[in-house]
Parts: C-alpha cells; sequence; structure tokens
C-alpha cells in the first residue's frame, strides 16, 4: 500500500511581513552607528551604509548588503563560463596535486608515492636550481602509473629542460595527460631576466603529438606572491597567456589550437569568496577571449590551478597556516577551481615533512569527501554577494587588461614599468594597512603566540636573481623581523602595570601585553626589567604621575604609557610616552626594541 501527500500551494512563508526596502535597512544601520555619536556628528542613513563598505586590494569592495537582482546566471560548460568549465563530477570533484620541490630524488620518490598511495590524484614536481634536477626526474616518476595519474611539471631557472625531462619520460607510453608548465614570462619575472619565447613553439608542437598534454602554465602567482594585487596578478596573467598565443601564431601554430594548451594557475587566499569570484572571473575572461579568436564554445572555458598562497603563509605560529589553507580550499572549491594545491603548514620553514604533506593534501580531501563541498558544481551561483563580486572582479580585470595592451602588450608593459609600478603601489598599501594591524595577521600581528615558533626544516636552495626580480614578499615577513630582533637581545621582555585597579584595567593591560607580544616582547612581573609599561584608560592626571614615580622608585628605567591620546593628557611631555591607539605598531615595536637593546641613561654597559 503506497500513501501520497495530499496536494498543497506553497506556504507564504514571507506574506504577514510587510515588504522592506534598501532605505529601511539603511535607516537601522544609522540608527545603530548614531547611538553613541554626539548631536551633531550623527550619520545620514546613505553614509551610514558607506561606513559599512570594506575595501579589499585592486579598488574591490564588499558592502553591508546586497539586494537580490535579476540576472543570467548561465550554467555550468557554456558561455560565460562563469559556473565553471564542466559539470563537476561529484565522485572525482577535482583534482588534488601535491606540490614536490625536494632536490633529494630518493625522499621525492618516496614522497610521491606516498601521496598517490594516499588520496593525491596528480603529481606536481618543481625542476630546477630551486627544486629537483631534471636529470632525477625518471627516478622521481618511477613508480607512478602515468595512465593513472596526471604529471605537471614546473621550473623557474630550466623550463625547456623540464619539460624535456618530462616528455623524455612519457615516452609512447599511454597517460593520464599532464602539462609541461611552460611560462617563460612567469620565469623572468621572478628571477628579473629577460622572457626567452623561442623555445615555445616546438615544445607545444611535441605535447600536442601526446593526448591529453599541455604546454603552457601561465602562474599568476608570481605577481600575486611579489604583492600584487588580485586583480592586477589576473589582468597581467590573460595579458600573459594572449602575448603566448600570439607567438605561436607567428610561429605557424593556430590560435584555436594554442588555445587548448593555456592553464592558469592562480593564488588561493584566506579570503574565500574573493578567492570564488576570482576563479569566476578568471574564466568569465579568458572566455571572452576565446569567442573572439574563433574557439568553439565548447573549448572556450579556462583550466585552472589553484594554490594556496605563500603571500599569506606565516613562519612563526604555523599551524594557523592550516586554518588558512582550509579556507582557501573552500574558495577554490566554490570557484570551481580544475585541480588544487594546498601548500604544507610549513612551508616557510623550509621543506616540508611527511607528517605537513599528509596534512596539506587531507585538507582537500576531507573538504571533498566528507564535508560534500565538492559534489555540488558551482554552489555559490545566485548568491547576490558572490556574483556581484564576480562582476566586480572581471571588469577591473578587463580594465587592467586593457592598460597593458595599450602598453603594447605584457612585454612592452614590463620594460616600460608598469607592472613594478602596480606591484609597488599595492604592496605601499598593504604594508599600512599590516603596519598598523587594520589587516591582522593571526598569530603574528594579533593573538600571538611566543611558546609557538616556526619549525625546524631542511632549507631551500637560494634561487638566484636580479634586482629587477619580483621576489615573493609575505605579509607577516616583517613582524617576523621584529621577532627575530628580539631572539637577538639579551633580555626583550617588559612589566606592564595599569594606573588604577586592574580589575578596572586589565582589558587595555592584556591589550598591551598582546601588542608587545607581535614584536617578540615578552611580560614579566618584574619591576626592574629595562622598560615599564603602564597602561590606563582613565585620565593621566596626578594618578599617573604617582604610578610613574612609583615604577621609576621601584628600579624601572624606562615607563612608557599606553592609553588614547585624549585620555593621556600631558602624559607623553613627562614620560618616554607612546600612544597605541591608530599608531604603527610594527614601527613602534622596533623603536621599543631599540630602546631595549641600547643601554639606559647612567647604564655603564
Amino acid at each position: 500500500m503506497t500513501t501520497s501527500s495530499p496536494p498543497h500551494d506553497l506556504l507564504p512563508l514571507a506574506g504577514d511581513f510587510d515588504p522592506r526596502t534598501r532605505q529601511d535597512w539603511t535607516a537601522l544601520v544609522a540608527d545603530v552607528l548614531n547611538k553613541r555619536r554626539a548631536e551633531g556628528d550623527r550619520l545620514a542613513p546613505d553614509a551610514a551604509a558607506e561606513a559599512l563598505v570594506t575595501a579589499l586590494d585592486g579598488g574591490l569592495g564588499t558592502e553591508g548588503l546586497y539586494l537580490r537582482e535579476d540576472r543570467p546566471l548561465g550554467v555550468p560548460g557554456a558561455m560565460p563560463f562563469t559556473r565553471g568549465r564542466v559539470v563537476r563530477d561529484g565522485t572525482v570533484p577535482w583534482d588534488v596535486r601535491q606540490l614536490h620541490d625536494d632536490p633529494d630524488a630518493a625522499r621525492t620518490r618516496a614522497a610521491v608515492l606516498d601521496d598517490l598511495e594516499h588520496g593525491v590524484t596528480s603529481v606536481w614536481v618543481h625542476v630546477g636550481e630551486d627544486g629537483l634536477a631534471a636529470t632525477d626526474l625518471a627516478t622521481v616518476l618511477a613508480d607512478v602509473h602515468l595512465d593513472l595519474a596526471p604529471v605537471v611539471v614546473s621550473s623557474t631557472t630550466d623550463q625547456p629542460g623540464a619539460a624535456r625531462a618530462l616528455l623524455d619520460v612519457v615516452g609512447d607510453r599511454p597517460t593520464a595527460g599532464g602539462n609541461l608548465g611552460l611560462d617563460p614570462v612567469g620565469a623572468a619575472l621572478r628571477t628579473g631576466t629577460t622572457p626567452d619565447l623561442g623555445p615555445l613553439a616546438e615544445l607545444v608542437r611535441e605535447a600536442g603529438a601526446h593526448d591529453g598534454w599541455r604546454a603552457v602554465t601561465v602562474d599568476a602567482r608570481v605577481l600575486h606572491d611579489a604583492g600584487a594585487s588580485e586583480v592586477d596578478a589576473l589582468a597581467v596573467a590573460v595579458a600573459t597567456g594572449i602575448a603566448y598565443l600570439r607567438h605561436l601564431e607567428a610561429a605557424g601554430i593556430d590560435p584555436v589550437d594554442a588555445f587548448g594548451h593555456v592553464e592558469f594557475r592562480v593564488s588561493a587566499t584566506a579570503d574565500q569568496f574573493l578567492t570564488a569570484a576570482v576563479l569566476r572571473a578568471l574564466r568569465r575572461v579568458w572566455a571572452r577571449v576565446g569567442e573572439a579568436l574563433g574557439v568553439a564554445e565548447t573549448d572556450r572555458g579556462a583550466r585552472t590551478h589553484a594554490v594556496t598562497s605563500l603571500r599569506m603563509a606565516t613562519r612563526e605560529d604555523p599551524f594557523v597556516n592550516v586554518l588558512r589553507g582550509t579556507l582557501a580550499t573552500f574558495g577554490a572549491s566554490i570557484g570551481d577551481a580544475d585541480a588544487i594545491t594546498v601548500l604544507p603548514h610549513d612551508t616557510v620553514a623550509g621543506l616540508p615533512e611527511r607528517f605537513s604533506r599528509r596534512l596539506a593534501r587531507n585538507t582537500q580531501i576531507l573538504l571533498a569527501a566528507e564535508s560534500n563541498v565538492g559534489r555540488v558544481t558551482d554552489p555559490g551561483g545566485g548568491s547576490w554577494y558572490l556574483e556581484s563580486l564576480t562582476d566586480e572582479v572581471a571588469e577591473h580585470v578587463w580594465t587592467r587588461f586593457q592598460e597593458v595592451e595599450r602598453a603594447g602588450g605584457v612585454l612592452a608593459a614590463l620594460e616600460a614599468g608598469l607592472l613594478r609600478e602596480w606591484v609597488d603601489t599595492a604592496v605601499a598599501e598593504r604594508d599600512r594597512l599590516v603596519a598598523t594591524r587594520q589587516r591582522p595577521i593571526t598569530g603574528v600581528s594579533t593573538f600571538p603566540n611566543l611558546a609557538d615558533t616556526a619549525a625546524e626544516r631542511r632549507p631551500r636552495v637560494a634561487l638566484t636573481t636580479t634586482d629587477a626580480a619580483f621576489a615573493p614578499r609575505r605579509d607577516a615577513a616583517a613582524f617576523e623581523a621584529l621577532r627575530d630582533r628580539a631572539r637577538t637581545l639579551e633580555r626583550a621582555a617588559v612589566t606592564v602595570r595599569t594606573i588604577g585597579a586592574q580589575r578596572d584595567f586589565g582589558a587595555r593591560q592584556g591589550f598591551v601585553a598582546n601588542l608587545l607580544a607581535a614584536g617578540g616582547i615578552a611580560t614579566t612581573d618584574d619591576t626592574t626589567a629595562t622598560a615599564v609599561l603602564a597602561s590606563s584608560r582613565a585620565q593621566y592626571g596626578e594618578h599617573g604621575r604617582a604610578a610613574v614615580e612609583e615604577l621609576r622608585a621601584a628600579g624601572a628605567e624606562r615607563v612608557l604609557v599606553a592609553g588614547r591620546a585624549a585620555e593621556l593628557g600631558d602624559a607623553a611631555d613627562l614620560v618616554d610616552g607612546e600612544v597605541f591607539d591608530g599608531m604603527d605598531v610594527a614601527a613602534f615595536l622596533g623603536d621599543l626594541l631599540d630602546r631595549l637593546g641600547a643601554p639606559a641613561e647612567g647604564d655603564p654597559r
């Protein structure tokens, strides 16, 4: 016996609620933000909504509210390919690709086999001066079933050698495909040399003789790691891809055929929605290029390989990198990356060990298989926020791309200094935000843990570069340099005291202690410490003066006062005062380390 539900209409869940508009929302925002504002300082509704806008790199921004908009969403596998190159296979959602750059061939061979036995689906080997020797590639891949696992190579110093070594390994054997990793512009950017596109056409032809093989990987990570915004890195990547197509056409290779050889490698950051928007926008822009070239619609979708950002990785408190990598992987997943690589959490310290490689690969295996993120194609499609952000990224990328083209193409733009200008501008603004902690780095500039330091790892070989190189530049480097300075001091510790009862000003005391730890400066109860920092939110006044004298009488050589400028009064005239709110934290900590390392007045040292 079977039963069926009686027919019924859809429940009008919102039927008893009055419709609300953006104006209603902005009025509510203004009410909240104006609660603590003086009568003459109140924000109008539009200004209140503007106050909730968050600025992102590259001229992007996120608003406080996104409302439904009627827009054609499209479908995966069709123009404009925003929603994915193909419909995702829920059983194999994306290619789990692990990076191997250990120059020890025996170690790398064992690591490759270990990864493939535990869930990795393709192998990425970095070859050259800062990786494996090309002559060792056959040894490293000896245990790999090339008909089951795709193999890709990359190189900064010897791309033709790496490509030919891989082709020699492949020979006439049946394979699952792979990529020769040719990107002469990216290599030149990284080393500060002149791009050599000479070997490109011949190797493209050789790769084309093997089913499932591509020759070119445009690596947008080079500029991103050097400090460029996501928009600028993507625009240069698109311009680079077009430069390769033009070069190959001049060498007699049809642009339609060359188009299929291009893959893009992009950085995935802890901003999960921006990462997804970048991948979606890249496919849209590259599909437009394919359309202009006359590529068949089914072949216009860009192949993408997302790699967790080196720029966001930290040396200190490295396990926080696991959280960053998880967010980045999630963003790459909802952005429908074809392949994802998670850099091990200890990659900054040196060559990763077996445990960190296991943790890296399991990050995406768990997301794909156990959280079911990988079972849906374009899970963010239709999100008013993600769709709007994708539009904004695509528009900004296209505008920047046109600037490169007006400069004569990517090679001419590089020679003219346009790319350097973009990177330097982005770095200067980001450094300001990081130094003032308006862009906090967990575990480094905020919530630092002095007991959890970098792991000891075998060092990588340093890459030979010129002064023109776009070298990787991690956001945490400035604070990590402060930590290194602190470790060289005989005593990098201060005592923190409050002006008034600790129960009243403990929050300020904790704030100061965490701020100091960002520079590697510990707190101590010893009142004879080289520097003593008295903190308070109260008026400085007589209580503050008395507290300073008491601390000096106890043996303190220097007294610093932490508080708000309006609350400190004339404190700075009485002591070595510093005001913390809105300050350049990195500069302050550097100055304090100078004081801790220098003898105080009257010190016989």
